[in-house]
């Protein structure tokens, strides 16, 4: 691992000042659990990381209109044990629980997990289905973006050099049913081929994963939006066979989430 600078910031403000929109170089650290891969791997060089341990991100609560507020440094293991998630929106504490292995959902952030881009990760389809929303801020300012809006490609974002995940914000589930699926070829724990978040109530929000290159919304659930869909073949499977399972995941999804009891 080439060597590389650590700057720990004690606020938010100062952390996104570290940072530089001019050096792709000098990148935010959260939980590091990609990140670290990464750079073992060669595929990754910092220069300077910036840690974001004590910015005060965290914190996981329900507001006054009852959506599910959780900070970016929130790990994925407190989402999973959050009485007010099991409680409000049991598909996310569901779905955490074949998210990796509990090692890294103790490590992992929920920032970190939607920031990496990674077309494998649970958690982004769910969220882009419950109709969540991103919190970002930079030198520029503060926005609010989407979920489904993060997204522009394999391991790419919409976020811009500087900018970070604060929050995120998901609407109340309410009357609505929502089911996560996914198949892996190896452990309950793998990376997925393929995974189908699916919400009905008003509005039907499904989004497919891991066999196309980002978080993406089906319009339609017929034969022939199914054929107009991208599939991309990988380690986990040809693009063929990931077609097959998909056809049989988004049925089951949708009956899981017919049947859910929230």
């Amino acid at each position: 691992m080439a060597p590389f600078e650590l700057s720990q910031p004690a606020s938010l403000r100062e952390a996104i000042g570290l940072l530089e929109p001019e050096d792709p170089s000098v990148r935010p650290f959260s939980g590091g659990t990609a990140l670290m891969l990464m750079m073992k791997a060669g595929v990754l060089r910092p220069s300077r990381l910036v840690s974001l341990a004590k910015v005060g991100l965290g914190g996981i609560e329900v507001s006054p209109k009852g959506e599910l507020q959780a900070g970016a440094m929130t790990t994925l293991r407190e989402l999973e044990r959050s009485e007010a998630v099991r409680r409000g929106w049991p598909v996310i504490a569901r779905t955490l629980r074949t998210l990796s292995n509990v090692r890294v959902r103790n490590i992992a952030t929920l920032g970190g997990a939607l920031a990496h881009a990674d077309p494998h990760m649970d958690l982004p389809p769910l969220l882009a289905a419950l109709g969540a929303q991103a919190t970002i801020q930079g030198k520029q300012g503060t926005r609010t973006v989407p979920v489904e809006d993060l997204y522009a490609g394999y391991l790419e974002t919409t976020l811009k050099r500087g900018e970070l995940i604060t929050r995120v914000e998901i609407p109340a589930l309410g009357k609505r049913r929502a089911a996560y699926l996914k198949c892996t070829t190896r452990s309950a724990d793998d990376w997925p081929a393929v995974g189908v978040a699916v919400v009905l109530g008003d509005e039907e929000r499904i989004f497919v994963s891991a066999a196309t290159d980002r978080p993406t919304r089906l319009r339609a659930t017929n034969a022939a939006a199914l054929a107009q869909l991208r599939i991309e073949g990988d380690l986990h499977g040809s693009a063929d066979y990931k077609r097959q399972l998909l056809r049989v995941y988004l049925a089951r999804a949708i009956h899981e989430a017919r049947n859910a009891s929230h």
